[in-house]
């Protein structure tokens, strides 16, 4: 039994192949402003796989010496295999970089390929020894709608004693809008209680970028991010 599945498999195998690691295209590097030495940051590329030969895009980060190196790659299957119909796969991956020291980077994408994408990344120096000096709701999910700006934040409080005192923006002048949805305590006593929330928030239209990054602030100095198309001024 165990020779007939070696024998049949072993075809299959060859039909596919093995996969190899390709580099992938590039549509668009995005980096949130704000960002400081005691931040866990976070930058996010989009781009596509030209077919379902890709599999899996993934990122291969190194930090040193004022550079931040990415190089994106998926799984690759040769285009013998039946199985890689010619679809194009949009993706869009959450770079994390952890902490970094204050100064200015540069950011080098897929460098030395057809692909190649760079960008300059500030970080500052942080007022305080906190990781955030607000209390932020936990976001996990922006629900867009074609042909509106108003997105839903959604998500949930892990006490009933915080309560929504404002969202607040700021953009870093290209394609990124920072959504900070800062809280207030209004209890002392702070009891574990899940409580959900649905929150609106109008994105505006101070960027021309056709496609903005939502990079919205979240507890614990985490972030959801999200790609939306503004709708026409």
């Amino acid at each position: 039994m165990k020779l007939f599945l070696l024998l049949f498999t072993l075809p299959l195998l060859a039909l596919s192949g093995i996969p190899e690691e390709k580099v992938i295209p590039i549509e668009h590097v995005y980096i949130p402003s704000g960002f400081d030495d005691n931040d866990n940051v976070e930058i996010v590329i989009t781009g596509f796989l030209p077919n379902l030969c890709h599999k899996s895009p993934s990122a291969k980060v190194r930090v040193a010496d004022g550079q931040v190196d990415i190089k994106m790659t998926s799984l690759y299957y040769h285009e013998s295999n039946p199985f890689c119909p010619e679809m194009v796969v949009p993706f869009t991956e959450t770079i994390q970089l952890g902490l970094m020291k204050e100064g200015v980077y540069s950011v080098n994408v897929n460098e030395n390929s057809e692909f190649a994408s760079s960008s300059v990344l500030r970080i500052d120096h942080a007022s305080s020894s906190a990781v955030d000096e607000h209390n932020y709701a936990y976001v996990d999910y922006v629900e867009k709608k074609a042909g509106s700006n108003i997105v839903k934040l959604k998500g949930y409080h892990v006490s009933d004693c915080f309560v929504l005192d404002s969202i607040d923006y700021f953009t870093n002048g290209e394609d990124t809008y920072s959504i900070l949805p800062k809280l207030k305590q209004v209890k002392e006593v702070c009891p574990m209680k899940m409580t959900q929330f649905v929150y609106e928030f109008k994105v505006p239209n101070e960027l021309n970028y056709p496609k903005v990054l939502l990079h919205v602030r979240t507890l614990n100095g985490k972030s959801h991010n999200t790609i939306f198309v503004p709708s026409e001024k």
